[in-house]
């Protein structure tokens, strides 16, 4: 398996475990990017991280720009899941969002925020 890939098992699609995160997850906020998360515990567990990607539709009205969005967010998770993993656990689940109506610039911004998230969970 490449170590930069996203394979299935790592997405989030469960409904109970989307359920879970929702009730139990903690939030967190850096600049335009949002996320729940919470780490597998003995009542809920799961085999490795999960990553699940959510764009607002009442911010961004046309698909496109949704999709472009959860591309980007896809991306920087991909690229940096070392980072990811040391911030947030080996097992977690973990719903990232797009806070913002502004679409980004390009990736590079998405990128830096992710990283910010990623510094802010782990201090």
């Amino acid at each position: 398996m490449k170590i930069n890939s996203f394979p299935t098992h790592e997405k989030l699609k469960r409904k109970s475990e989307i359920d879970h995160l929702f009730k139990k997850g903690k939030w967190l906020t850096v600049e335009n990017i949002r996320v729940i998360h919470i780490k597998s515990s003995e009542s809920f567990s799961v085999p490795s991280h999960r990553v699940g990607v959510s764009v607002s539709k009442k911010f961004f009205k046309r698909a496109v720009d949704r999709n472009r969005i959860k591309r980007l967010l896809r991306e920087c998770y991909r690229l940096n899941k070392s980072i990811y993993i040391e911030a947030f656990g080996e097992r977690s689940i973990v719903m990232l969002f797009w806070a913002s109506k502004d679409m980004p610039d390009n990736f590079s911004v998405v990128e830096k925020q992710f990283l910010s998230l990623c510094k802010k969970k782990s201090e």
